[in-house]
């Protein structure tokens, strides 16, 4: 994997903090997660998003119909990705823990896992894609504020998907997270791939770094539950001030 000292660099905005305190918040928030600790990892990335998307929560009441209609629509595609990637991460955990209890039972079905493995990354590269077009979307009628969220929503989002799909390559989480960081999370997932793909005999070797993996899926599912509860109630809230 490449060394890469890059941080997050969405475009800069200059808020109005006296006559908009809300927006105000917002950028907080969004300068948080840009300036992410270099060992902050992306279960913590995704307390910052949730806290992001309260702040969002309030903001909302001060836009005009004409921009929260275009977010409306572009709050579908969040919705859905954050949803796979729930499935995703939900899946991965399920299949660590029938490896772990095929240990137990003395099976050792490692080819099961694996193949779940497989058919996951199909759907984290499809995901990645989908996050791919739509970061290379522009959308006038969205506030510079508001396109912010969304731009780092969709960093954070890649940042989940490379940890799960523990890529060679890395794109916008670049952006986000450091070499260390990074390495860090990824070899949660790797360490138990190459375990199993060098045909290890000792069973026990596999239970300490699948035990950590199963852990750490736990603590992304649940951060991942709570952003998917905020863009379902900031979802909800456009569709009440849209109806006023």
């Amino acid at each position: 994997m490449s060394s890469s000292n890059k941080t997050f660099h969405a475009r800069s905005v200059s808020l109005p903090t006296r006559s908009n305190p809300l927006a105000a918040a917002v950028e907080a928030q969004l300068c948080s997660l840009r300036s992410s600790d270099l060992n902050s990892s992306i279960s913590n990335k995704l307390v910052d998003l949730k806290d992001l998307y309260e702040c969002v929560e309030d903001f909302l009441s001060t836009q005009d119909g004409k921009c929260l209609d275009a977010v409306l629509e572009r709050s579908v595609m969040l919705l859905d990705i954050c949803g796979t990637i729930k499935d995703v991460s939900s899946q991965m955990k399920q299949s660590a823990q029938d490896l772990q209890s095929s240990i137990r039972r003395q099976s050792n079905e490692f080819d099961a896992y694996m193949s779940s493995r497989k058919k996951s990354c199909k759907v984290i590269q499809k995901c990645l894609s989908d996050i791919k077009k739509n970061t290379n979307k522009n959308n006038d009628l969205v506030t510079d504020v508001l396109a912010e969220v969304e731009a780092i929503t969709y960093v954070v989002f890649e940042s989940v998907l490379s940890f799960l799909s523990a890529p060679k390559q890395r794109s916008l989480v670049s952006k986000l997270t450091t070499k260390s960081a990074t390495q860090q999370v990824v070899n949660e997932v790797t360490k138990v791939d190459i375990v199993l793909k060098s045909k290890v005999t000792d069973a026990k070797e596999v239970q300490k770094p699948l035990a950590a993996l199963e852990m750490n899926l736990q603590e992304l599912e649940d951060g991942l539950e709570y952003v998917f509860r905020c863009l379902i109630k900031n979802r909800v809230s456009l569709l009440n001030i849209l109806n006023q």
